[in-house]
């Protein structure tokens, strides 16, 4: 039997940039707007932190702030997937050595691999850390997916600890469930799925939504695993066209939009993400001031 890296709400942080650079004084705010709010671990370098158009020493960097900044008052995640298993290796384990409480890798992307290649993968990096691995399958990204069967042997593997799933698949979700109990945990990896996947036995979310309403998400995540679903439910449905409108166009470049509307003043997403287009960013405005954001 595990235990989850966490449970309730994680955020999958912004990167702030300024001048092209990392903007360390605005994360280390925004990672004490997320703390004061109630949630429980912060997800660094991950998707919405745009991992992807950052350095190796730009990413390890960032990693090694924000462990240092939170300075074990939650949890601290660190992105370190990549689509080469050694690359994925160097940032997972300079991550352990900044003092990460766990990592978050994502299936290899476009060069992909089957179903076999990542067992592979996944167990020699597993092989290769002393801190739990959350892995993240979210195939509209990275086009493959994850079967039942794999779930079941890498969760066999003790440094496994579960996934951030983003697939939508519910089926997917309940056949591990039922074959692993608590040898393997599932997150959310979509905000529209919170409530149904916690429903299930999901241990609360990796969310982009958490950047901007912390305290609401952490709520619902209460909730739900307080077993209040009914309440839980009241909450999402109340927020759930904000939700939508994060992702109006290209995640992060919506809700790095939504931070500076607030007055965050997070900066425009790198190249090849840009900012939105007006029509949208009306959009996000008119459903951000629905609920009070602004």
């Amino acid at each position: 039997m595990k235990t989850p890296v966490f449970t309730g709400s994680s955020v999958a942080i912004v990167t702030p940039f300024r001048n092209g650079k990392v903007d360390y004084k605005k994360l280390g705010e925004l990672i004490d707007f997320q703390i004061a709010a109630g949630t429980a671990a912060i997800t660094i370098n991950g998707t919405t932190g745009e991992c992807s158009t950052m350095t190796l020493e730009e990413s390890t960097a960032t990693i090694d702030f924000c462990v240092k900044h939170v300075n074990s008052r939650i949890k601290v995640i660190a992105g370190t997937g990549s689509n080469d298993t050694q690359s994925a290796l160097f940032l997972s384990q300079s991550a352990e050595k900044s003092g990460a409480d766990a990592l978050m890798m994502v299936t290899p992307y476009y060069n992909k691999t089957t179903q076999r290649g990542l067992i592979k993968h996944f167990t020699f990096l597993a092989d290769r850390v002393h801190i739990p691995i959350i892995m993240y399958n979210v195939p509209p990204r990275t086009g493959m997916t994850f079967t039942a069967d794999t779930y079941i042997e890498l969760s066999k593997h003790p440094n496994i600890n579960g996934v951030k799933e983003a697939s939508g698949n519910f089926g997917l979700i309940a056949t591990t469930l039922a074959a692993c109990g608590d040898n393997f945990f599932f997150w959310s990896g979509n905000d529209e799925d919170v409530v149904p996947m916690m429903s299930l036995g999901a241990k609360g979310i990796i969310s982009v939504f958490a950047n901007i309403a912390p305290d609401i998400v952490a709520k619902t995540t209460k909730f739900c695993l307080d077993g209040d679903f009914k309440q839980g439910t009241e909450i999402f449905l109340k927020h759930l066209n904000l939700i939508n409108a994060l992702f109006l166009e290209v995640n992060p470049m919506p809700v790095k939009a939504a931070l500076n509307l607030m007055g965050k003043d997070v900066g425009e997403p790198r190249m090849p993400l840009c900012d939105l287009a007006p029509e949208n960013l009306e959009k996000l405005k008119k459903a951000m001031t629905a609920v009070g954001l602004i």
